[in-house]
């Protein structure tokens, strides 16, 4: 079996749930994870769709991503995006969020490493504020999270778009580890 990560917007109408969860089921595909983000921003999605489902599922190894893909389409996905998971990806985001908040109040310093891993990327790197990013990215794909006055965080993930969620707990976890780093004397 392999374990795949998969991202699509969705309209959210009764039992469009249940249909994807059907076209998982037909292909013997095992929902192991779920998360649905409410959009509503024209930055991230069209009219018309109002939520970002993903999903971690362990899959056939046998089975074509094409396949997969198309699935997912006809049972009412668009812009699928399908990734690579690890065990790891397993890990309720939120419990995630509070444990590196936790880690970076003890130690700072340790703010880049806790981005990586609550953002699922593997380099985050310190910049300037007014740095120049990547031009040619794709959309989301890119973010540049500030951390002081001088100093900002850049992460990019260019196989996967950045969620307004994901965007929101990067604000967070960086609002712990400022918060710890001026508050002691």
């Amino acid at each position: 079996m392999a374990l795949w990560r998969i991202r699509m917007r969705v309209v959210e109408r009764p039992g469009r749930l249940a249909t994807v969860a059907g076209a998982f089921g037909r292909l013997r595909c095992n929902i192991l994870a779920l998360h649905i983000a409410p959009t509503g921003s024209s930055a991230i999605t069209p009219a018309g769709c109002d939520a970002l489902d993903e999903f971690v599922i362990e899959a056939p190894r046998d089975l074509g991503l094409d396949v997969l893909a198309a699935a997912l389409g006809e049972a009412g996905g668009q812009d699928v995006v399908i990734v690579p998971a690890r065990v790891k990806d397993l890990t309720d985001p939120g419990v995630q969020a509070l444990v590196l908040a936790q880690r970076v109040s003890d130690d700072p310093d340790r703010l880049p490493e806790a981005m990586a891993e609550l953002l699922r990327v593997s380099d985050v790197e310190w910049r300037r504020p007014g740095d120049t990013v990547d031009e040619g990215a794709e959309l989301n794909t890119t973010m540049v999270i500030s951390v002081n006055p001088d100093r900002a965080l850049l992460v990019r993930r260019p196989e996967l778009a950045f969620t307004p969620t994901e965007a929101a707990r990067a604000a967070a976890l960086t609002a712990a580890a400022t918060h710890a780093r001026y508050s002691t004397g």
